[in-house]
């Protein structure tokens, strides 16, 4: 494998500002048009017209259906509507009737009849849909998940509705329907609010608290009493910057804890290194701010003096600042001279423990760390030292204990060499190895053997990403090779 210059790796970065690359492509453009106390025309009787009419009035429409021959259903749509008003005339539409429509629907079975309703609607201004017409819509109607005033609108763009549909039925799952009291009250309450707090991280973190309450109390209704509690625990909150060190595991976006992402939603500013994978910053509100500090293994990296630096000088600027890291902050991530940095300059800090890469790694390739008849003891520790090389302290004695798994975090620069000197410690030479590279990536990928070969079996396989060795009896007798990850597909070579 390549090994960085000694030039590339003295050679510091500094912290730079990053912004996102922006959304994917959409297919369409999600958009919620407000209809209430408005007019809207649909004209026909196909056999979408019912369902298009009842969802004109259920967002408050006040809908004239134009059909000279209305099927049993339309006739039954205006004694079964929850909002807005239906008014049935029982002739052919004329282009009178849409004037002052905001919304039109063709619902005709003849193809150049909804042409020419199209085509008249359009000159009044009016948003245009025509029914199984895909090609004459200005919009679309997908899925919808009603808890109003909370609506989640699917769409696959016609693609696969059955997939759309089972989506929509997963999310009602997700979402009591006492949500929609919830956010009703939040309606209510939000010129109280508004007035009660004007700052804007005052106002968030009211909200934060709201909906912490809701998802806990999700079916019963928020009452006055929340209101007061809320507004009380706003104004209790400690005003001023504060730190978070944030965990974000190694790599997996879905690994990542509740309480991480509740971190990153409330982030005013977020510090995070090259291994954090970038999905992970989607999670973020989309005002933050996000910085980039690298701190690579043997490779060019933002000093830590400048990083504890930034990260203080944000908090007493009354930032709320997260400080992302790959994996966990307390095992080899630096944590303690960034907490002893926040205490020194009297900000506080606090930390979001995250899965480790040695834990993701294991379940990853489905072994146990540990198991009652090979390892007693689990054991962390780092492959090098401040200036790169193998640390001179460690404890060999303990590396070559038969009894226990020792994982090592930022190994490939010196892991030929630590394995020859385990061995010569007394590590039995036949002991199980493996290093996993990328962990829990889709580029995951795997090479195993014993601690005799593990070295030239990784130099001949050339993978490249951030590195962690695992040694002990508890890994199993692993058939020696290499494995490649791709999803939940794995290719043994």
């Amino acid at each position: 494998m390549s090994r960085p210059t000694l030039s590339a790796m003295s050679t510091p970065r500094q912290p730079r500002e990053t912004r996102s690359a922006g959304l994917e492509p959409l297919a369409v453009l999600p958009v919620f048009v407000p209809l209430q106390g408005k007019r809207a025309v649909l004209a026909g009787s196909n056999g979408g017209a019912p369902w298009k009419v009842k969802l004109l009035a259920a967002a408050g429409a006040n809908v004239d259906v134009y059909a000279p021959e209305p099927s049993e259903e339309l006739l039954a749509v205006p004694g079964n509507i929850a909002a807005g008003s239906v008014t049935l005339h029982h002739r052919a539409w004329t282009p009178a009737d849409l004037a002052g429509a905001a919304f039109a629907i063709g619902a005709m079975e003849d193809e150049d009849d909804c042409i020419a309703f199209v085509a008249e609607a359009r000159k009044t201004g009016a948003i245009v849909n025509a029914v199984d017409r895909p090609h004459l819509c200005d919009v679309k109607f997908g899925a919808i998940v009603n808890r109003s005033p909370l609506v989640v609108g699917i769409s696959t763009e016609g693609a696969a509705p059955v997939f759309g549909q089972t989506v929509r039925a997963r999310i009602e799952a997700m979402l009591p329907r006492g949500f929609a009291r919830w956010v009703g009250a939040a309606r209510d309450w939000r010129e109280a609010v508004t007035g009660r707090f004007h700052g804007f991280s005052e106002r968030r973190g009211f909200w934060e608290r709201f909906t912490d309450r809701a998802f806990a109390e999700p079916d019963r209704a928020p009452t006055e009493t929340d209101l007061e509690e809320l507004l009380g625990q706003a104004e209790a909150a400690p005003k001023g910057g504060a730190v978070t060190l944030v965990g974000a595991g190694p790599g997996d976006a879905e690994l990542l804890t509740l309480k991480a992402l509740r971190a990153l939603r409330n982030a005013d500013v977020i510090l995070y290194d090259d291994l954090v994978a970038p999905e992970i910053l989607d999670y973020a509100r989309r005002e933050a701010r996000t910085m980039l500090v690298g701190k690579t293994g043997h490779g060019p990296s933002c000093r830590q003096d400048d990083i504890n630096a930034l990260m203080v000088s944000l908090a007493k600027a009354g930032k709320q600042v997260v400080r992302l890291k790959s994996g966990d902050p307390l095992v080899f991530g630096r944590a303690g001279e960034e907490i002893d940095a926040c205490r020194l300059a009297g900000i506080p800090c606090a930390v979001v423990p995250g899965v480790t890469a040695a834990q993701g790694a294991a379940a990853s390739l489905g072994i146990s760390l540990t198991h009652r008849d090979a390892a007693r003891r689990l054991q962390y520790v780092t492959g090098h030292d401040r200036r790169g090389a193998l640390p001179e302290d460690l404890n060999w004695g303990a590396l070559a204990d038969p009894s226990v798994t020792t994982v090592v975090y930022m190994p490939k620069r010196t892991l030929g060499v630590l394995l020859e000197r385990a061995i010569a410690e007394g590590l039995a030479p036949t002991t199980p190895a493996l290093v996993v590279f990328n962990a829990t990536r889709p580029e995951q990928a795997t090479v195993t053997g014993t601690a005799t070969d593990l070295a030239a079996r990784i130099e001949a396989a050339g993978f490249e990403g951030p590195a962690i060795l695992m040694v002990g009896e508890a890994l199993g007798r692993r058939e020696a090779g290499v494995i490649v990850e791709s999803g939940q597909d794995r290719l043994a070579i």
